[in-house]
């Protein structure tokens, strides 16, 4: 059975960024990428921006699965997309099954908050 780095040979990708992209991709996000890539560091970026009804692309779970490390923006609607939740859960799949390192980071939101919906989350 390899372990987490082993397999960490085989990433595609530094960082992982995940956000929801109506709040954060014209400014966080564009700046933290840009800054990521300066520095060196091959970080994956989803540049299609899902339509509703659309399915997280199977490319975008292999992503997550190809990277060292995921960085989590919360935003203030980030818990309310279908779409970063499948993101998050796959992302925190990795983290428990390939030793992924994961980073949140509080977009202009309370920390307090985002665990008290967490909580909500785990009851339903």
């Amino acid at each position: 059975m390899a372990d987490a780095t082993s397999s960490s040979c085989q990433r595609s990708y530094d960082d992982f960024l995940g956000f929801r992209g109506e709040d954060t991709r014209n400014n966080f996000i564009a700046h933290l990428y840009d800054t990521l890539c300066r520095k060196g560091i091959n970080a994956f970026i989803d540049d299609d921006e899902l339509k509703r009804g659309e399915v997280v692309s199977s490319s975008l779970l292999t992503a997550i699965e190809n990277s060292m490390f995921s960085i989590i923006v919360l935003s203030e609607n980030y818990a309310s997309s279908r779409w970063c939740l499948e993101e998050l859960v796959k992302i925190l799949e990795c983290k428990e099954t390939r030793g992924q390192r994961v980073l949140p980071i509080f977009n202009n939101v309370d920390p307090a908050d985002v665990r008290k919906q967490g909580k909500s989350l785990s009851k339903t």
